[in-house]
């Protein structure tokens, strides 16, 4: 998951809830083991394990807080910040979030071939942006991100070719 490839343990060191997650994150030699499983093409895809969670369950101390962060809305940039890295290229780090999931669960997507159903995320790689919690499309605010500096902006979703999210919101479903 992209946390996992991103922090270290010693985001622990100030006790948010929004750094315990399972597994938990590990020293910065794992992280880099992590990295250079994917670089080596040993770790397949990237999984957002996206875990919201409620104020009532993370807005607590440390030891009860639940496991579990946000994780969808930040997979993208923080999966763009390998190939900058030079961990990925581009099309290995997208085709880790895209097609290299579809097929270890045996689905069709994540293609463009013809006849493909026309699933497509547009997204610019160039904008950066503060991620703040006013941007957090979840219905919860779990996220050790809040507040850090994102490259990597999703424009538009299409699903089935249909538009269901763009940038400004909107939603056509």
């Amino acid at each position: 998951s992209p946390h996992h490839f991103t922090l270290t343990d010693e985001a622990c060191a100030t006790l948010d809830p929004n750094t315990k997650m399972y597994p938990p994150l590990r020293s910065a030699e794992d992280r880099e083991a992590v990295r250079q499983g994917l670089r080596e093409g040993v770790i397949d895809a990237i999984a957002t394990d996206h875990a919201p969670h409620s104020d009532i369950e993370k807005n607590v101390e440390f030891e009860r807080a639940a496991f579990g962060i946000l994780g969808l809305q930040t997979a993208l940039p923080l999966t763009l910040r390998l190939i900058q890295d030079g961990v990925l290229s581009p099309l290995e780090a997208i085709g880790k979030l895209t097609h290299a999931p579809a097929k270890l669960l045996g689905l069709r997507g994540g293609t463009l071939a013809v006849g493909a159903e026309a699933n497509v995320t547009l997204l610019d790689p160039t904008t950066s942006y503060t991620f703040e919690s006013e941007q957090i499309r979840s219905k919860s605010l779990n996220s050790p991100f809040i507040g850090w500096e994102l490259a990597g902006r999703i424009e538009a979703t299409i699903f089935r070719g249909k538009v269901v999210y763009d940038r400004n919101g909107k939603r056509a479903l």
